[in-house]
């Protein structure tokens, strides 16, 4: 799911696991209806390392199951800058849109739902965001994804262009 030439091993990192949303779907078959379960969940160990998953199954608890082994199997690293995110970002999946700024410190994680958890489960303290268009969970997880994808550290930047990283912040 997540493409990238270094892959994050989850047994390096000591990951919190988080619930997102679930869903209980039923399919009418010839002799009533069948019942199972959706699951998506994120897993993150609050210090820049952050994935999710989705997973189905009949049980409830082995959907989670599933879909925290694919959250670990999706870990991305996220560039923090004092507590907060180096710079604006725009994520778009499906119909959700969701757009990450950096805040000051002090200001907190201000988002909500699908957004809210996986900021506080990659360990970003001082954000703001908006999520416009769909408020699908699912939708609205993976176009977060997205969104701290596109994020770079100063120092990639300055490597880069071939400034110093002085000349990054200031112009």
């Amino acid at each position: 799911m997540i493409s990238g030439s270094k892959r994050l091993k989850a047994s390096d990192y000591n990951l919190e696991e988080r619930v997102v949303a679930i869903n209980r779907v039923t399919k009418v078959v010839e002799g009533g209806r069948s019942f199972s379960s959706a699951a998506v969940v994120v897993v993150g160990n609050g210090d820049g390392v952050v994935g999710y998953g989705l997973g189905k199954a009949k049980e409830l608890t082995d959907a989670i199951a599933k879909g925290v082994e694919e959250a670990k199997r999706n870990l991305i690293k996220v560039p923090i800058l004092r507590e907060t995110i180096p710079h604006d970002a725009v994520g778009k999946y499906g119909g959700g849109n969701v757009l990450i700024r950096p805040a000051a410190s002090g200001t907190g994680v201000i988002a909500g739902g699908g957004v809210r958890i996986v900021l506080e489960s990659a360990g970003i303290k001082n954000v703001l965001s908006k999520s416009q268009g769909s408020s699908n969970p699912h939708n609205v997880v993976k176009a977060t994804f997205k969104a701290l994808l596109q994020l770079r550290d100063p120092l990639t930047i300055a490597k880069q262009r071939g400034i110093s990283l002085e000349k990054v912040f200031n112009g």
